[in-house]
């Protein structure tokens, strides 16, 4: 038996399909963070995206090559190259939502990157509704 076509519960059904959902554009490679302190890659991991600490531009002045400000007693030895700081990153259609650990503040916080038009990433850290974004640039 043919649907028939011409009928408003047929039409109605059309309406509803699931329609292609957009992709945030992908923000994997190599980043340059803000005032070029670091560099990060971001890659593939699991069923998503996480970002590390690869190499440390402008080390911290007062020496501290450690997650000296983690809450974790047993994770401030980590060192600073290597480190995880982007985790769980899903991309939501407009943007890749995750979570980001700033090893400076020793905080993990809610995220959002997205890919800008000049190449740039909008790298967004919030608790509740105060987000402070920052700029990074690809690694050249």
């Amino acid at each position: 038996m043919r649907p028939n076509l011409r009928s408003p519960i047929a039409a109605l059904a059309l309406l509803v399909l699931p329609v292609a959902a957009h992709a945030a554009t992908p923000i994997t490679g190599q980043w340059l963070t803000v005032e070029g302190k670091a560099i990060v890659s971001i890659t593939e991991c699991g069923q998503g995206v996480c970002g590390r600490i690869t190499k440390v531009l402008k080390p911290n002045p007062n020496g501290a090559t450690v997650d000296a400000h983690n809450p974790d007693p047993a994770k401030r030895g980590r060192p600073i190259e290597g480190l995880q700081i982007l985790a769980n990153f899903k991309d939501d259609g407009a943007a890749w939502r995750g979570t980001i650990y700033s090893p400076e503040a020793g905080k993990e916080y809610k995220s959002f990157v997205k890919r800008q038009p000049d190449g740039t990433l909008q790298v967004k850290g919030c608790i509740a509704f105060f987000c402070q974004t920052q700029v990074w640039k690809p690694a050249r």
